[in-house]
């Protein structure tokens, strides 16, 4: 069984040696986050390499954990959870135990679709998504603010999310980035 990382604590690193990538793994990573069902004959031929290749550049991406899932994205409002806020946590105590038992029980909350550990003023913030109003206050009283390492919590309304541009670099500038 996999060690969590609110049980330790750590951050994972990631990619042990990221300038290991080159231009052709940066492209099949941008096609597969652009459409993660893709073909792998489609992505070969838009990445421009034989499939057996891209299938390989694949199998590599996976096993060095660069690539850790393939998921959907849901509409939350047709899911009937329109509402979204982020919830700041602070603690009023630091104790490495009690704050990885938060951590493991925030993630089990139904409705959180992200939580951060933070450094700095607040202590956790909780991305949710529910129906309303009262299920959001429902969800901060039921399962934050009971928990005695609770010490305040602030939720701010979301009004509108738009992805941001990403971690991989533009087209142009794959092979010059990865040291190729």
């Amino acid at each position: 069984m996999q060690k969590s990382q609110s049980q330790d604590l750590n951050v994972d690193p990631g990619p042990r040696n990221p300038q290991a990538l080159d231009g052709t793994d940066l492209a099949v990573l941008a096609e597969l986050v652009a459409d993660g069902r893709i073909t792998n004959a489609a992505l070969a031929s838009r990445v421009g390499v034989a499939e057996s290749t891209c299938a390989y550049r694949v199998r590599a991406l996976r096993a060095s954990g660069v690539i850790r899932q393939v998921t959907a994205r849901l509409d939350l409002a047709g899911l009937g959870c329109p509402l979204q806020a982020v919830v700041k946590v602070r603690l009023g105590s630091h104790d490495r135990d009690q704050v990885g038992a938060l951590f493991d029980r925030l993630v089990r909350v139904p409705g959180v679709l992200t939580v951060l550990h933070m450094a700095g003023e607040d202590d956790f913030h909780l991305h949710v998504a529910v129906p309303g109003p009262d299920r959001l206050r429902a969800l901060v009283l039921e399962h934050v603010t009971s928990h005695p390492v609770v010490r305040q919590v602030e939720t701010q309304l979301v009004f509108e999310a738009r992805d941001g541009r990403g971690v991989l670099p533009p087209a142009g500038r794959r092979s010059a980035v990865a040291g190729t």
